[in-house]
């Protein structure tokens, strides 16, 4: 399979030739590895049994290996982790060593890490790195606070969004016919059950249960639905429902696991928002995974039919799952330009707005997702709002759209179509 240059490669070229030890993290198989791979010289895979044997009884081979290093899935042995440290300690230099790792260890390195290996989250493909368009406008130029011209034209409609969701953004996934797709996400989330989360150090007694807890987080995705109530519509209609404690330990590994990827409630500290809740929205690492949690295909999502445990939400399912495939690929971009994501709402909930992506000086962009193509008044009212609130702290504002065309309308809100926004 020819590779698909990442964004994520931007951030390594930009940080590799100065720090010694960078580590990339994420869900297994959004591309880690095959992107790590390209860069080094030698390669230690972890998840061979038989080189993890060798390399934990003999660590001077990593020493004794020339130019950039990748010690594949190092998390299946945590120790690797400080000798690295060690490594940069005494004086590694710049682009040593390269580390990948799709789960949290489940026994702690001795130091974290900190000021010396730079740690990157690897997202699967978003909608800029899937190839389907050029993107037209650019997060970073939004960012900026120049308010950039917005122009462009796709050719996508809703329905290709939906292919987008269904298809996934894990490379080795989404080039397969759709019943191989299926079966691929269907084993996937097998082996996180069966393998993963007994390697993290719990074994699921009762697999249905986890299974309906994640049925029931799919269900919620781009809600702030409590996990008590997540519980409750996992198990609705049981009388011996599961602990607390039980589901609790199901949200920690699937974290641990780079499963989840919620976008936490927005605190900003410059201006007098305060009466804002601090739930996180909740999204799974990929909207496919969602969709085949819930069973739905592409005609049951374009005719707004509900699947799954019932959560409340405000509008459909498709709106939902199209919400969380640009919360990727916003994600995606915002960790490209050193900025970091979160949903506003107040806790009366006068007032939601979908993204807050905010800048280290703390000024931000704020984004509505909306599947229809021309916003109303109606669907900025919140973004206006927001401008009234924080003045140029507000640097600007958009609705992502799965429309054709990318304009700034006279009130100064960009409409931009989902394919046409890059990092």
């Amino acid at each position: 399979m020819e590779y698909r240059r990442r964004i994520a490669d931007e951030e390594l070229d930009a940080l590799m030739g100065d720090l010694p030890a960078l580590a990339l993290e994420g869900a297994r198989g959004v591309g880690k590895t095959a992107t790590a791979s390209r860069r080094a010289d030698t390669v230690f895979e972890l998840d061979d049994p038989g080189q993890r044997e060798v390399l934990i009884a003999d660590t001077s081979m990593v020493d004794a290996a020339d130019g950039t290093v990748l010690i594949d899935e190092w998390q299946r042995h945590p120790p690797l982790w400080d000798f690295v440290r060690r490594r940069v300690d005494a004086g590694a230099p710049a682009g040593r060593f390269l580390l990948t790792g799709s789960a949290e260890p489940t026994s702690e390195p001795a130091h974290s890490g900190a000021g010396r290996i730079v740690r990157l989250r690897m997202r699967p493909l978003s909608l800029a790195e899937r190839g389907l368009a050029e993107p037209e406008v650019g997060l970073g130029a939004m960012l900026s606070g120049e308010r950039p011209v917005i122009v462009g034209h796709s050719d996508m409609v809703v329905r290709d969004y939906v292919e987008e969701i269904l298809a996934s953004g894990f490379p080795g996934i989404r080039p397969l016919g759709e019943r191989a797709r299926r079966a691929q996400i269907a084993s996937y989330l097998a082996r996180v059950v069966e393998r993963d989360f007994p390697e993290q150090g719990l074994r699921v007694r009762r697999p249905a249960t986890l299974q309906a807890w994640l049925s029931a987080y799919a269900a919620a995705t781009a809600t702030t639905t409590s996990y008590n109530s997540l519980l409750d519509a996992a198990t609705a209609g049981e009388t011996a429902k599961p602990a607390k404690t039980t589901t609790t330990a199901y949200r920690d590994v699937l974290s641990q696991l780079w499963m989840l990827d919620p976008v936490p409630g927005w605190t900003p500290n410059r201006n007098h928002l305060r009466r804002l809740t601090q739930a996180p929205k909740h999204h799974l690492a990929d909207p496919a995974l969602a969709a085949h949690l819930l069973g739905v295909d592409a005609g049951a999502l374009l005719q707004g039919r509900s699947a799954g445990p019932v959560i409340p939400r405000d509008g459909s399912l498709l709106g939902a799952l199209f919400e969380s495939l640009v919360t990727l690929s916003v994600q995606v971009y915002a960790q490209a330009n050193e900025a970091t994501v979160h949903h506003l709402r107040t806790r009366d909930g006068d007032h939601e707005i979908d993204l807050i992506v905010q800048r280290r000086d703390q000024r931000v962009v704020a984004l509505e997702v909306k599947l229809d193509g021309v916003p109303e008044q109606a669907d900025v009212r919140h973004l206006l709002w927001l401008g009234e609130q924080l003045g140029e702290d507000l640097l600007d504002a958009a609705v992502i759209t799965a429309g054709a065309h990318a304009y700034r309308r006279s009130d100064g809100i960009a409409v931009v179509p989902a394919v046409l926004l890059g990092a």
